[in-house]
């Protein structure tokens, strides 16, 4: 089992178009991942207008909003498959395509190139949330009773293959992220905790910036030279916040406070096992030199920023 982390908030990207399983281009659509400043965890809508109007979920007939490039930032629940299952703090969502049409019925295999399907795979390599509403077509007690409803960020945790009238469907399990807004439901969640404590470790901010310095290195860590390949020739980097966001610290989300690091050097960075040097060299609590960092022309890393890093873990140094 893989361990999965939060891409908090607001993270832009570029303009990208859906496109529904008739084949019909939805048009250019705006991409984000998180919850719209403008929009709260219970919120009702009207109908799919209303719901792409608000920022929430743009196409008007995808249950899916992704790409393989750029990941799934939005989903629908709304019943329109028969081997989804909603148990409240996580879920059970079924890939698109394959289906006619008319009478819901599972005529042929899905498709993990599909560009909804790719995007939540890619979001599940990537740790990025995505928007969950819930439709009154899908007979849940989270479900509204009319309209559809905003129920907050998920992770996408698990993906595999069932089967469906003899044809395969991709099955995807995302859970609700923690220190969210409770949502309405008339009745209580399910939870999983033994589940939920491996694939949800720890926060990760993934910003817009973060993301831009992940693609500066080619998801390359900047010390170790390694980078990770998931699915499909996804490459997988974190972007480490060296002076850590919010209070206290209040560190930037800017790019000289930036590097792009292998889960295993981020977490030791996060957790006060290395520190670096204003020489740009990254060495361990006894003052081992662990490597020098790697930099391109034009990024740098604010020496201001590592010793406040430092002094955080060794106030007295």
């Amino acid at each position: 089992m893989l361990i999965h982390r939060w891409r908090a908030a607001w993270v832009e990207s570029s303009i990208l178009a859906s496109r529904s399983q008739s084949g019909k281009l939805d048009g250019p659509l705006p991409k984000y991942f998180g919850t719209p400043p403008s929009v709260h965890i219970g919120q009702q809508f009207v109908d799919r207008k209303d719901l792409r109007d608000a920022g929430v979920h743009p196409p008007l007939m995808n249950g899916i909003h992704g790409t393989a490039k750029e990941g799934a930032d939005s989903i629908v629940l709304s019943g329109g498959y028969a081997h989804d299952a909603d148990f409240g703090d996580f879920i059970l969502y079924s890939g698109e395509g394959g289906q006619d049409l008319q009478s819901k019925v599972q005529i042929a295999d899905q498709s993990i190139d599909s560009p909804g399907n790719a995007g939540l795979i890619t979001s599940q390599i990537l740790g990025l949330p995505v928007r969950l509403t819930r439709g009154a077509r899908f007979k849940s007690p989270f479900s509204p009773a009319s309209g559809l409803r905003y129920a907050g960020l998920y992770l996408v945790t698990e993906w595999g293959w069932i089967r469906s009238n003899g044809f395969r469907v991709l099955q995807f399990r995302l859970d609700r992220l923690p220190e969210q807004e409770p949502y309405v439901s008339n009745a209580e969640p399910l939870s999983d905790p033994a589940f939920a404590t491996t694939t949800i470790s720890r926060r990760v901010r993934d910003s817009k910036m973060s993301r831009m310095i992940k693609a500066l290195y080619e998801y390359r860590c900047q010390l170790c030279q390694v980078t990770i390949e998931g699915f499909g020739g996804r490459l997988y980097a974190e972007g480490a916040h060296v002076k850590p966001l919010g209070r206290p610290h209040l560190g930037t989300d800017v790019a000289d406070n930036i590097l792009c690091l292998c889960p295993n050097h981020h977490t030791q960075l996060d957790n006060g096992g290395l520190f670096i040097r204003p020489d740009m060299v990254a060495e361990d609590r006894e003052g081992t030199a662990l490597g020098s960092l790697t930099f391109m022309s034009d990024h740098a890393l604010l020496v201001a920023n590592a010793q406040y890093h430092r002094a955080m873990w060794m106030p007295t140094t």
